[in-house]
């Protein structure tokens, strides 16, 4: 059987910009016989994300995730549907996911490593599992919970970067639920900030491309910020820092104005946020996802009845088309998207 799959084409460069020719399209055979405990699967859906940035260097900066190889077959979230199995537990037309899906059009995986999925849980929508009811809700559900410090009814203000991404639009929507009496997000255009306020329940947006962002921290948090969920560093996060409480607290999620450069992550702060970090007692601990695995039946369970309840907005940007997956990532990668960027690969 010929299939597509798409595999890395060139790097970047540790400082260059990710483009969609840094990927490339080809055919290969795929075998006709399947192993004991293997299933051959046709891929649905695919998620690009900004982790994968680091991938795309010869040494991804992390202990727990592996670089990709040039000219070999890229891989990250994916969905699926069983066609053949020999996995006494996957069954010919069972829905199912996992971490370290191929980007190809088919693939024969190992039973073991893939979970199998209800699409009742999230009314139907297959693809809320690389996204709200997947490791991106995960993250955003967990990472609040674990670092955020929220305590009902305790007044406290949450800021959100990055905030109409796909953890970002979750994180803001996560922390009303959680208790936050405000919810402010941060993003770079009118259309994104709109929707943070109409449609996902913050209080406030701001759109850093054309305001002034510590002015409109100043008018929007008047008593100062409680938490930060940071996705984005930078020039941003200063802002936020400085406008923080004492005894607050940053949750280190994601970097993504530095995944273009050559800098350890987390990255450090500059000396002057440093200080003000130091001297307002801000907790700023990396947090990992993966080290909480325990907690992630419990709270998928809750993520998806947040959806089905209504409580939970989503929002996706889909692309079709596995060639067009290269396109799909440079452009998450550079804020064309509102919530989570999805990759439809065959009905």
């Amino acid at each position: 059987m010929i299939i597509r799959r798409v595999v890395l084409n060139s790097r970047p460069g540790i400082n260059g910009v990710p483009a969609a020719d840094n990927f490339r399209m080809e055919e290969v055979t795929l075998p006709d016989t399947i192993a004991e405990g293997q299933v051959k699967v046709r891929t649905l859906y695919l998620s690009v994300d900004p982790y994968m940035r680091c991938r795309m260097n010869e040494d991804s900066g992390s202990d727990y995730i592996l670089p990709w190889k040039v000219s070999e077959v890229t891989d990250g979230g994916g969905i699926g549907v069983v066609e053949e199995s020999r996995d006494p537990h996957l069954v010919v037309g069972d829905f199912v996911s996992c971490f370290s899906w191929p980007w190809q059009t088919k693939a024969i995986l190992n039973g073991k490593q893939l979970e199998k999925i209800d699409p009742q849980l999230v009314g139907g929508q297959l693809s809320y599992f690389l996204g709200a009811a997947g490791l991106t809700g995960l993250t955003a559900l967990l990472g609040i919970r674990e670092k955020g410090h929220v305590s009902s009814g305790a007044n406290q203000t949450m800021v959100v970067s990055g905030a109409a991404g796909a953890c970002g639009s979750l994180a803001g929507q996560i922390g009303v639920l959680e208790g936050c009496s405000r919810v402010v997000g941060i993003c770079g255009t009118d259309e994104k900030c709109s929707i943070l306020v109409s449609e996902m329940g913050f209080d406030g947006a701001i759109n850093y491309k054309k305001e002034n962002v510590a002015q409109r921290l100043r008018e929007l948090c008047p008593a100062g910020v409680d938490i930060y969920f940071d996705n984005v560093g930078g020039d941003i996060s200063d802002a936020v820092i400085s406008h923080m409480k004492p005894n607050s607290h940053i949750i280190l999620c994601g970097q993504i104005s530095q995944y273009n450069k050559d800098v350890p992550y987390p990255p450090p702060l500059p000396p002057a946020m440093e200080e003000i970090r130091k001297k307002q007692n801000i907790t700023r601990e990396r947090f990992l996802v993966l080290n909480y695995m325990e907690k992630f039946q419990a709270s998928t369970m809750q993520l998806c009845q947040w959806i089905k309840e209504g409580k939970l907005k989503v929002r996706e940007t889909e692309v079709k088309g596995l060639e067009n997956i290269g396109a799909a990532f440079q452009s998450m990668m550079s804020g064309g998207n509102i919530g989570k960027q999805i990759v439809f690969i065959s009905e």
